[in-house]
């Protein structure tokens, strides 16, 4: 092949002659600000795609960008607690160590930024809108919607980091680093807390009530931005913030349920696997299609004689929380509970969240007994074995397959709120600011006694204190793996002892007679929890960025 070399100077001139043309071109891969402003679908498209954020670490986005929180990743956030450990760790086992720090975040390092980021985003949008040919009712409502995803950036921040630095309206650029120090100045629990609720209230005034067809499912209404605020306001009741009252949280949680829209599913299972995300259970929830699916969550969390991963695998701590059929638990003496036939005659709630020794699944039976279980260390992929001697069921679909299900699967929804959650919203507040009343009872029970559970009410004559350490029962086994624990155990300020109990699961072995053995074990070693990790450290490249202005969380 013959090159041909042009002189410097002839060069020189052609590059002079067309640069106003070559390096005025207009990338085809990005669209202008003015492109936006000037489309209403592009700004509408625009604003949609707030419910996502960019991928920041790894294991993260896998066939689609991350939405709030952490979700179906494959180390989830009940992974970080005591509900279940990541068998392949991806960076949850030092959050569970207590090992967790500014320069090493495993699975956690991403909130700082993808919250920040999506507060710009939103800021932009709010920023601009005026210039956006819509009509004035639909503008509202994206006024509202960006309000409510900038809230839930806020809320996911707080929950995180404590107070945190609130940046109003500003769309701040690289400049104002060096010329705004509020930046980098953190605000008080409270203050946060009352600016994220500020912002709710507007959100709900400004949303429709309910989705249709030019408001999607998916997108935020009325009542998600009343649950989120119910959700925040009971956090700022609880022990850790104190910075607000129980009536206030009970009053929020109400008035989700005065709107009458909202109601209990009787199908518990199916809740979770529903794509089209129907019935009236789930408020805000994040769909996913066939073309852009989550984590393939059979293949992911599936035992190994099934030629899955294993995942996310349930403590035996969380296993134990779950009561009797007649609803007394394990340790009552009148239980019945016969610890040779551990996972008989248990809360239905057991059995739609968790694959046991001997459960049905697929054909035939869980195998996690040694000498010789399919679904044991003797199995196939014996490094796929679960290490607590369970593996997840809830989520899970059977109709998805889960050998090779790239094309096919990873379109279950993820649930941010449902009306279970508010329900025990306002139990635990109102039994906090007035005792256990018929309202707290109705409320539990709702829950408890959904057809598809069918668990015995709750019994009558319980002290307050009794009502607490019933709700929070109810709070462990009925939202598990949902991203609730973490956050209760640590606003209740009994992560000191939930998270310096052993992580612990159980070795099952197959006697000759055909019988099993069941003897707790420690499934993952040095499990620690210390003061400093009831909030997450901020990140060391923060911190730095800021010249050392920002606060760092106290103990890191």
């Amino acid at each position: 092949m013959k090159r041909i070399i042009l002189p410097i100077a002839i060069m020189g001139a052609i590059l002079s002659s067309c640069k106003k043309e070559f390096l005025n071109l207009t990338p085809t891969t990005t669209i202008s600000d003015l492109s936006i402003l000037q489309d209403s679908a592009l700004f509408e498209n625009y604003v949609v795609n707030r419910y996502m954020g960019i991928k920041i670490i790894d294991k993260e986005g896998e066939g689609t960008l991350p939405g709030f929180g952490r979700a179906f990743e494959y180390s989830m956030w009940s992974s970080n607690s005591d509900e279940s450990i990541y068998n392949n760790d991806d960076g949850s086992w030092l959050i569970q160590r207590g090992q967790i720090a500014p320069e090493n975040l495993g699975n956690a390092g991403a909130f700082w930024g993808r919250s920040y980021r999506g507060i710009r985003d939103c800021n932009w949008a709010l920023n601009n809108i005026s210039a956006v040919a819509i009509s004035d009712q639909h503008k509202n409502y994206i006024i509202g919607e960006l309000k409510f995803i900038r809230a839930f950036r806020y809320h996911d921040l707080i929950r995180n980091y404590g107070g945190i630095t609130l940046v109003g309206d500003k769309v701040y650029e690289l400049k104002d680093n060096l010329t705004d120090p509020a930046i980098f100045t953190r605000a008080g629990l409270k203050e946060s807390i009352d600016y994220t609720v500020a912002q709710l209230d507007t959100a709900a005034q400004l949303l429709p009530r309910d989705n249709n067809g030019s408001w999607p499912l998916g997108r935020a209404t009325k009542g998600a931005a009343l649950a989120l605020k119910a959700r925040l306001l009971l956090y700022a009741a609880s022990p850790l913030y104190n910075c607000a009252t129980w009536a206030a949280a009970a009053t929020a949680a109400k008035e989700v349920m005065d709107l009458n829209k909202y109601a209990i599913q009787a199908d518990y299972a199916s809740l979770f696997i529903d794509q089209a995300m129907s019935g009236n259970e789930i408020i805000f929830g994040r769909q996913y299609t066939i073309t852009a699916p989550h984590v393939r969550m059979e293949i992911a969390n599936g035992p190994n004689g099934y030629d899955g991963w294993a995942g996310n695998t349930p403590l035996q701590n969380l296993v134990d929380a779950y009561q009797m059929n007649n609803g007394k638990d394990i340790t009552d003496a009148a239980s019945g509970y016969d610890p040779d036939k551990p996972y008989e005659n248990r809360d239905k709630r057991f059995y739609y969240t968790i694959l046991y020794n001997g459960a049905a699944y697929r054909g035939r039976t869980i195998e996690t007994f040694t000498p010789g279980g399919r679904d044991s260390k003797d199995g196939p992929s014996n490094w796929n074995t679960t290490k607590t001697g369970y593996y997840l069921r809830k989520f899970m679909n059977d109709a998805n397959p889960i050998q090779n299900p790239w094309s096919s699967a990873g379109q279950q929804p993820w649930i941010y709120m449902r009306y279970a959650e508010i329900l025990l919203n306002y139990a635990e507040a109102q039994n906090e600011a007035s005792g256990p009343d018929g309202s707290v009872y109705t409320a539990v029970n709702q829950v408890r006694q959904r057809s598809g559970v069918g668990q015995p009410p709750l019994p009558s004559g319980l002290s307050q204190v009794q009502m607490r350490a019933a709700i929070r029962k109810e709070r462990q086994v009925e939202l598990a793996f949902e991203e609730h624990r973490f956050y209760d155990v640590r606003r209740w300020k009994i992560a000191g002892v939930t998270e310096n109990a052993a992580a612990s699961g159980m070795t099952i072995v197959k006697n000759a007679n055909g019988t099993f053995s069941y003897t707790r074990k420690v499934a993952l070693e040095g499990k620690a929890f210390s003061d400093k990790n009831y909030w997450l450290p901020i990140p060391r490249s923060e911190i730095l960025a800021s010249d050392n202005q920002l606060k760092q969380n106290e103990g890191y």
